[in-house]
């Protein structure tokens, strides 16, 4: 999605975040639990749109989180950065099997639709 900056100085072009969690089998329970619980912090970072959390299928112990924010800086200067990044890291990290690996997308946009 692609929307003029608050500034009006320029475009800027909505930015997925791909997070992908590993935690410890037998604690998918409680990790998913701590995240409903804690969920609020990263939606209600100024500049999150939306955020989805995904099971693996496979692997049950496997996760994907979506979040679509408005900005990089978003993410990283608003969540990040603050204060409720260190909640939900506490909230979440103790069911890591190993560190989150994170990276981030934007929209290719998809040309027209066969007719």
């Amino acid at each position: 999605m692609v929307s003029e900056d608050a500034s009006g100085g320029g475009i800027d072009v909505a930015v997925l975040e791909i997070a992908r969690f590993e935690v410890r089998p037998g604690t998918e329970d409680e990790f998913e639990a701590a995240y409903r619980g804690i969920r609020a912090e990263l939606v209600g970072t100024p500049g999150c749109r939306a955020a989805r959390l995904t099971r693996g299928v496979e692997s049950s112990s496997s996760y994907v989180l979506l979040v679509e924010w408005d900005t990089l800086d978003s993410h990283l200067k608003n969540f990040r950065e603050s204060e409720r990044f260190v909640r939900w890291r506490a909230a979440l990290g103790p069911y890591f099997a190993e560190p989150p690996s994170v990276s981030h997308g934007v929209d290719i946009p998809p040309g027209p639709d066969p007719v």
